[in-house]
């Protein structure tokens, strides 16, 4: 096979195990929680074609762009279960999506640490594919967990914003995706880019 379609084929893998991991934590942790909305939508799979955005989850790996987004998990907190209250169930719910991420970088690093004492000869696509877990979940999970909206930091930080903060809080989400773009844009541009550090410091934990 063709080199340049087999990266792009395991790009492709790679993100949508990523996606599709972060999308079922989301339905699986509202579930937990009471609210089956999204397994009564079929959300809650590991089927990543019930997750995928046409440009996030198709078109911008087959172009070789190392990032994406699926289709939003549907979470309605009202179903949350008595005892939990709005607040900590949308605040556990958008946690779980980064975690999972970090969950599967840490899979992807053992695995490679184990087949490198053991002496085993991994195969290049699957090392390549190993690496490619490892970059997109920490991306993934540093990136969602920016308290921004509409990402999962936003949710997190929403449940935990003092009421002081509230009306300042509610002025900067209102901006929406104008306030994500410049969080994407601003760092370019200044030449700053603290994922990158973050992401070379794991790296260096594969053999």
């Amino acid at each position: 096979m063709d080199a340049f379609v087999l990266d792009r084929l395991l790009l492709l893998a790679a993100l949508w195990m990523s996606l599709t991991i972060h999308e079922w934590a989301h339905a699986w942790s509202a579930f937990l929680l009471g609210d089956d909305t999204a397994m009564r939508l079929g959300r809650m799979s590991f089927n990543p074609l019930v997750h995928v955005d046409p440009i996030g989850t198709f078109l911008l790996p087959l172009i070789g762009i190392p990032f994406g987004w699926a289709k939003p998990v549907p979470v309605n907190p009202t179903r949350f279960r008595q005892e939990v209250s709005m607040d900590m169930g949308m605040l556990l719910t958008a946690a779980a999506g980064p975690i999972s991420n970090l969950v599967l970088a840490a899979v992807a690093i053992t695995a490679a640490i184990a087949a490198n004492s053991l002496g085993l000869a991994v195969p290049s696509p699957f090392d390549l594919l190993l690496t490619l877990l490892v970059q997109l979940n920490v991306i993934l999970a540093l990136f969602n967990l920016l308290p921004v909206p509409p990402l999962d930091g936003s949710r997190i930080a929403d449940a935990l914003m003092p009421e002081s903060l509230r009306p300042a809080w509610d002025s900067f989400c209102s901006l929406g995706p104008a306030a994500l773009l410049a969080v994407i844009l601003i760092p370019g541009f200044l030449g700053f880019s603290p994922f990158g550090w973050i992401l070379n410091a794991v790296l260096q934990l594969l053999p």
